[in-house]
């Protein structure tokens, strides 16, 4: 019974939750720019009788926090950061921000866990949850990072974020599935992303006359193939991993054998051992220019985690899903080699994510990171339901006690 109040609960935020998110998706703001974001947030957030709001945590990020009493600790985490992607579409509510984009669903993620703080109060207000304390993270800056080459969740985790908590839940749009339908998967879910840049040199010289030098260009071509050839012959297919370049520099005229030649590109993987292992192997294909009397720099960034998510926690929102949605279909696979800065969070206490489907009715593929993105706003109640009821059994019912993990997360620089 207690579900379906909570159900009903989060039907009856429709309107809001769609003005919230349409108010977001007009005023996009980049990554640690969420000045004007986070003021409306937690605008919004005092509004909820009880709430203790935190502002200026991770930068521009926010707590909330609702305490009902003794008890676990969990927390409900958000995204508020844009895209730099001009939109295309004649919506009402388009940007209003030349350049910037919600399109990545960054303006649903904090109108749900808006909807979530209400519903929760509200529960807490009808005695449905009588003990526990629920935290409300809107985070900056999932979609970039600052130069320090650290996202918002680093920073959030640094200030105390995660403080007490002892699991924590996050969703995330979904446009390849229809509304009513989720993704879900236990264990590694999406990618440690690592950035390299490597530079190959040689003398250079005149185009005429290239025996007199040493041509980093040349080189280039048998490193192409050793970096290419590491996924395809030096690692598991039954591993996931990818590394692709995504720019190459080189010269300054036709006539001229440069001295530099600079690659870029990123490497995925998902678990910490391959990580580290091509990483390895990406120097050894570089080395090669060594044979040719060339050599090397070469730059390997760290960048944010593999999102680890907990088959307990994970179990509870399946149960959430079948109590209040028994018709959806659940697909139980990893989200892909994309990146997301929740697996920061993930590192250090039992986590899920999972993808919500909101792909629109008109038949359009409106892919994440696109200059079309939408969604369809029925998604928006749904993810109230599920993450409230969640929460709800999590601090109310007897749940299987979880570890908190120890460790302080790998490439948080804590």
């Amino acid at each position: 019974m207690e579900g379906f109040v909570t159900k009903q609960l989060a039907e009856s935020l429709s309107d809001q939750l769609i003005e919230w998110r349409r108010h977001l998706h007009a005023y996009p703001e980049l990554s640690f720019q969420e000045f004007e974001t986070s003021k409306y947030l937690a605008a919004k957030l005092r509004e909820i009788d009880g709430m203790k709001v935190e502002t200026g945590i991770g930068k521009t990020g926010i707590v909330g926090t609702l305490s009902a009493g003794e008890g676990p600790c969990i927390a409900v985490r958000a995204d508020i950061d844009a895209l730099p992607i001009a939109e295309e579409s004649e919506l009402e509510y388009r940007s209003k921000n030349e350049g910037v984009m919600h399109a990545c669903g960054h303006d649903a993620h904090p109108s749900i866990v808006l909807g979530v703080a209400h519903t929760v109060c509200e529960l807490i207000k009808q005695k449905l949850i009588t003990k526990g304390t629920i935290k409300f993270i809107f985070q900056p800056a999932e979609e970039s990072t600052d130069e320090q080459g650290l996202s918002g969740a680093p920073y959030m985790i640094r200030d105390g974020a995660l403080e007490g908590v002892d699991a924590a839940l996050a969703l995330h749009m979904c446009p390849w599935l229809p509304v009513g339908s989720l993704q879900m998967n236990d264990g590694y879910s999406m990618a440690n992303v690592d950035v390299f840049e490597a530079k190959l040199k040689g003398t250079g010289g005149h185009g005429a006359y290239p025996q007199l030098g040493t041509d980093p260009v040349w080189m280039l071509g048998p490193v192409l193939q050793a970096i290419y050839g590491i996924v395809a012959r030096r690692v598991s297919p039954l591993d996931p991993t990818v590394l692709s370049i995504g720019q190459i520099h080189a010269g300054t005229a036709s006539n001229i054998i440069p001295t530099e030649v600079t690659i870029e590109g990123t490497m995925r993987s998902y678990s910490s051992e391959n990580r580290k292992f091509i990483a390895k192997e990406l120097e050894k294909a570089i080395s090669i220019v060594d044979v040719f009397e060339g050599s090397y720099d070469l730059t390997i960034t760290k960048g944010e985690p593999s999102l680890m998510n907990d088959p307990i926690v994970n179990s509870w929102l399946e149960e959430s899903v079948r109590y209040l949605y028994p018709e959806s279909t659940i697909v139980n696979e990893p989200f892909g080699l994309g990146g997301e800065d929740f697996g920061y969070m993930s590192q250090l206490v039992p986590s899920s994510m999972f993808f919500l489907g909101c792909a629109t009715s008109d038949g359009i593929q409106r892919d994440l990171h696109t200059p079309i993105f939408n969604l369809d706003e029925r998604c928006l109640p749904i993810g109230v339901s599920i993450l409230a009821e969640t929460v709800r059994r999590f601090v109310q019912e007897e749940v299987k006690p979880l570890t908190r993990k120890s460790n302080k997360g790998e490439g948080t620089n804590q």
